[in-house]
Parts: C-alpha cells; sequence; structure tokens
C-alpha cells in the first residue's frame, strides 16, 4: 500500500522523474524543480523519488540499500526542517573499498563520512524506537558516501532534493564489518581524510544523536509510505561530516573507531 498522498497528478510525477533521471544519466546540471512547481509537496517529492527507483529498475538496476540524509542538526537547522530524509541506494552506485571512481560519470561531487549497518530481521514502523532498531543491527562498517546533486550549484531545496533522491550518486562500505556487541555507537570517532589530511572528525552522536535513531527513523519515515525494513538491508544512516568537494587525483579515507576504515580514490 503507497501511503503518499501527492498533489499532482502520476503523468507529471513520471514527467519530473524522467527530468531528474535523464540529468543524472547525462551527466548534466538543471534547475530546480520548485523554480517551475514552487507548490510541489513533501508527498510530491516521494512520489517522484519512487517513480526515479521504478525507472532505474527497469533498466536492470538493483535496490541495494536505504540512506539518509539531513541527520545532523546544524544541517537541519540549515534547511530549516525539524526531520530528516531518506533516499534509495542502488548496486551500480556501489563502489569496492579503495577501488577508483572517474570523475568523468559525477557532475560536482562531494564525500561526506558514514556510519553503515545492515540489518538482521525486518523492522516496521509507524512506532520504531531507536532500541528496536538497535537490536535489528548486524553489523556495522565505515562508509563514504558521494553526494551529486544534480541541479545547478548544488542549490536546492528540501522538496527538490528528496525528488532528487537526496543527491546520492555513489557509496563505499568499509571491507570490515563488526557486530555491534560492546560498541557505544553514539562516542564513536569518526575521522575523513583527503590526501592524507584530515578534514574533519565527529562522531555518531552527530548523527540524530545516535545513528541506530537514524535508522528508527528511516523505518518510521518508510511506514509513512506503507513500506517496511526488510532484513538484510544496507542503511547508511546520514553524515557525520560536512560534505566536501573532490577533484581527480583526490585520494578520501573514513576510518571509524573500533569498525575499521573505508577508503576511495577519484580519477
Amino acid at each position: 500500500m503507497n501511503a503518499l498522498k501527492p498533489s499532482i497528478a502520476q503523468a507529471e510525477i513520471e514527467r519530473l522523474a524522467a527530468f531528474l533521471h535523464d540529468a543524472e544519466t547525462g551527466i548534466r546540471e538543471v534547475e530546480k524543480i520548485t523554480d517551475e512547481l514552487p507548490a510541489l509537496t513533501h508527498d510530491d517529492a516521494y512520489a517522484i523519488q519512487n517513480a526515479i527507483l521504478e525507472r532505474k529498475l527497469k533498466a536492470g538496476a538493483r535496490l541495494a540499500g536505504r540512506k539518509m540524509g539531513l541527520t545532523s542538526p546544524a544541517k537541519m537547522k540549515q534547511m530549516g526542517v525539524e526531520d530528516p530524509i531518506h533516499g534509495f541506494l542502488t548496486a551500480d552506485g556501489c563502489v569496492a573499498d579503495g577501488a577508483v571512481v572517474q570523475m568523468a560519470g559525477l557532475i560536482h561531487p562531494k564525500v561526506e563520512a558514514e556510519i553503515a549497518f545492515t540489518t538482521t530481521r525486518e523492522l516496521a514502523g509507524p512506532d520504531c524506537s531507536a532500541a528496536t532498531a538497535m537490536a535489528a543491527i548486524g553489523h556495522v562498517s565505515a562508509a563514504i558516501e558521494v553526494i551529486d546533486s544534480r541541479y545547478r550549484n548544488f542549490r536546492f531545496d528540501l522538496v527538490s532534493v528528496i525528488a532528487d533522491n537526496t543527491s546520492a550518486a555513489r557509496y563505499v562500505i568499509g571491507a570490515d564489518a563488526v557486530r555491534p556487541d560492546g560498541l557505544d555507537l553514539r562516542t564513536l570517532g569518526v575521522v575523513l581524510e583527503k590526501n592524507g589530511d584530515v578534514l574533519a572528525t565527529g562522531a555518531g552522536a552527530a548523527v540524530l544523536g545516535h545513528p541506530a535513531a537514524s535508522l528508527a527513523a528511516l523505518v518510521n519515515m518508510l511506514a509513512a509510505q506503507g513500506k517496511t525494513l526488510p532484513s538484510g538491508t544496507l542503511v547508511m544512516t546520514g553524515g557525520v561530516t560536512e560534505a566536501f568537494a573532490v577533484q581527480p587525483g583526490d585520494s578520501v579515507r573514513v576510518t571509524v573507531q573500533g569498525v575499521g576504515s573505508a577508503a576511495m580514490r577519484f580519477a
């Protein structure tokens, strides 16, 4: 059951989904969709995002997981929102730990440090708690997300970025995956390095106070669309650090205390 209630017709949802999907595949910037349609709602935006996913699946892509966005208090304040947002991950966006990402396939990428989970049981909302989510975490990994908004100069509002699948582009999951037993995910130290220099540091608490709270929030937002989070789902919990631009030749590494690291290089 789809509990979304878009304010626009399905044909318009499909048109906007095609517009954003074509911008991604064509590697070109476009103006944010609310410039044309300022009255678009959050439900419209998620309907467009879902239509983009359907386009990708029909073209042979595989849904690989989910991702959270705007999970830090600073980002929420900047965007004037009280709740995070979510998007999807496809298998073709995954880059092997330590591998090279071709800049030619991206518009204006930025990287951010994340903590990723893999779940061991189905989670359902609308009242999923952080404790319930924590009990469903099978493994914890260091991760890097490459965000690459299709909007010109990264200029967007909340509705536009939701529709654009929260700027999802590429991601790396560290080769090391550890059980959460004995880890205090809230106090885990996270370091983001570029070319051997530390760009930013943070802790798990930067993600909604606790990364498990981010997982619970995702479950509850999916419930609003009539969806659950299946067992075995990969979840990127949101940026621990701010996002930093990268250029060809840059090497990026994220290290999560007690968990491991993830790395990638741009060419």
